[in-house]
């Protein structure tokens, strides 16, 4: 008796979706201290800050991704900037047999989600180097910038973008 599935191909099982993290830099940073050295030893109150948090992916090629976090944050005491900073921090992550429903989520929210820390921690330090304490942000929650994002666009009257649309969180208010 023949084997009837002899000449037939087996079918494929379909790859496992995988991401990367293939590397990490700073693109751009830029930290002013206008009041220096006046402004560090006048103390007084507690200084407000403004922070806001933007989030841009550029494709690089069909696999590679890279994400940058902007982090804006200023310092003001009454009227007197004490400090004013601009971080741009970037993931490159390598992106594997994702379905393209699954794409846009898992760079506008998983990717900066894996950055975030370190990106934390530069403008911690930077602050600390300009004779300040070490500013630390809260935890972000990506998932509620994206779907603020995606409620804009829709009001906007447009369809949900490619993963390249930037998503923004301004004016976060941190004390």
């Amino acid at each position: 008796m023949a084997d009837d599935t002899q000449g037939a191909a087996a079918p494929q099982p379909a790859a496992a979706p995988s991401m990367n993290l293939v590397g990490q830099y700073i693109r751009d940073l830029s930290f002013e201290n206008p009041g220096a050295p006046s402004a560090l030893l006048a103390g007084g109150g507690n200084p407000a800050f403004n922070v806001s948090i933007a989030v841009g992916v550029k494709k690089q090629n069909d696999e590679i991704y890279a994400v940058e976090l902007t982090l804006n944050a200023k310092a003001n005491r009454d009227e007197t900037v004490l400090f004013n900073v601009e971080l741009v921090y970037g993931g490159i992550f390598r992106l594997k047999n994702v379905p393209e429903a699954q794409l846009s989520p898992l760079l506008m929210i998983e990717c900066p989600r894996l950055v975030f820390p370190f990106a934390r921690q530069v403008l911690a330090s930077v602050t600390q180097q300009g004779g300040f304490p070490p500013l630390m942000m809260e935890p972000v929650d990506f998932s509620a910038i994206y779907r603020q994002n995606l409620a804009k666009l829709a009001a906007q009257g447009n369809a949900p973008g490619a993963p390249a649309a930037p998503a923004n969180a301004e004016g976060e208010k941190l004390n």
